[in-house]
């Protein structure tokens, strides 16, 4: 299997996401390394679900230092990190939440990974104007940034699927109509020659 690989950079055993923050590569959750390469693995990273158990951890975290209001940009970070990966639409919209209000208040560094999850999120809602705004923000600031290049490619795909599918709906039903009066048409035309 040739892949070229865009990062040879093996990701640590953990899950604390402070120990890699800003490279952007998928974590594997399951204690495994894990490469991001340019072979359309974009798709998994979106794809890459949280645990329950650390999805738990990082709530009870962001809980514990909310309660004592003393929370740190990077556990609110970490907690909407989770939430984004959640399989649940409700969780994910808790985390674009959490990182909107981040995203306004973080160095360009921290809004590289902001806007790239906010982009993620969105386009696991199914947002993908929202989606394809983010990462086009962040491709502003760095438009060489290979992975915001194959989220905004992975984005725009499903746009256009999604376009297609719109207008074979649309067809189709113009299809049906268009049928359907050239068959009340004929009908017409038959009772009018039996008159005749």
């Amino acid at each position: 299997m040739e892949e070229s690989i865009i990062y040879a950079q093996l990701l640590p055993k953990t899950s604390d996401y402070s120990d890699w923050k800003g490279n952007l590569l998928q974590q594997n959750w399951r204690n495994e390394y894990t490469l991001v390469t340019s072979s359309g693995n974009m798709e998994a990273v979106v794809c890459d679900v949280v645990s329950p158990e650390d999805l738990l951890k990082f709530e009870k975290k962001y809980s514990t230092e909310l309660a004592k209001g003393d929370l740190t940009k990077d556990t609110k970070f970490e907690y909407a990190w989770c939430l984004i990966r959640s399989n649940f639409p409700d969780d994910i919209n808790k985390g674009i939440v959490l990182l909107d209000e981040l995203v306004h208040k973080g160095t360009k560094d921290d809004q590289r990974d902001y806007l790239f999850y906010l982009a993620i999120g969105n386009y696991k809602l199914k947002e993908y104007e929202r989606g394809l705004k983010c990462i086009r923000i962040l491709l502003k600031n760095e438009p060489g940034n290979t992975q915001a290049l194959d989220l905004e490619k992975l984005i725009v795909k499903a746009m256009r699927k999604d376009g297609l599918v719109g207008m074979a709906i649309v067809g189709g039903i113009v299809g049906g109509v268009g049928l359907g009066v050239a068959g009340l048409a004929a009908l017409i035309g038959m009772a009018a020659s039996k008159k005749l």
